[in-house]
């Protein structure tokens, strides 16, 4: 007969691993995955490292549930503003904004999920991710193309375009974090404009062309 837990087992399983999961999130915002030791994150979640291994048998699978709640989460709030009943272009902006604004809210952890050195398992994760939201800003895109609000572009390549020119603004070798609420704002509202000029006037990417 095969072993089934209780009810009140699971939910103590399930609340584990979701203290693990918020321990480890709150020490990689700190300092990145490189600063992310198995041992402190136990300790923040108050388990036992060896606990801790029972859940997560390894740093890379603890770091990839991490980061795709992280990535559910987010691609949530950006669908919301897709699928909404706002002009495609008023929807481009919301939805740089939001992307923006999260890593600007985070830095640590926007540069770990973005671009920081990790081993091949959490990079194949992370560019899973970005995929994920360019299919987001690709939906945008053709709902734009569709009604005229965009001029005729491929749309994937364009989201593609876009999602990589904000993780380079946001995590690259000129990326500054904003030293005031003001600068931050100024920040936002220069890189959602640029997202808008690229798919709005340039008309190379246009596949008729």
């Amino acid at each position: 007969m095969a072993y089934r837990r209780s009810a009140r087992m699971q939910a103590r399983l399930d609340d584990n691993r979701q203290r693990i999961r918020e321990a480890a999130r709150r020490i990689i915002a700190r300092g990145g995955f490189r600063h992310a030791q198995m041992a402190a994150i136990a300790d923040a979640a108050g388990l036992s490292t060896g606990s801790l291994y029972r859940y997560f048998p390894s740093k890379a699978e603890l770091f990839i549930d991490v980061l795709g709640a992280a990535a559910d989460q987010e691609i949530r709030l950006l669908e919301a503003i897709a699928v909404s009943q706002a002009p495609a272009p008023q929807r481009l902006a919301q939805a740089v904004r939001r992307y923006v604004g999260r890593a600007l809210d985070g830095p640590h952890l926007a540069h770990a999920f973005m671009v920081e050195p990790v081993e091949p398992d959490l990079d194949a994760a992370r560019q899973q991710h970005r995929k994920r939201v360019g299919k987001v800003f690709q939906r945008i895109l053709e709902d734009g193309i569709h009604d005229g609000a965009f001029p005729p572009q491929d749309a994937a390549i364009a989201a593609a375009c876009l999602v990589g020119a904000m993780t380079e603004a946001l995590s690259g070798p000129t990326a500054a974090a904003p030293e005031t609420s003001e600068a931050r704002a100024q920040l936002v509202e220069r890189i959602a404009g640029f997202c808008q000029r690229a798919v709005s006037e340039n008309r190379a990417l246009d596949p008729a062309a």
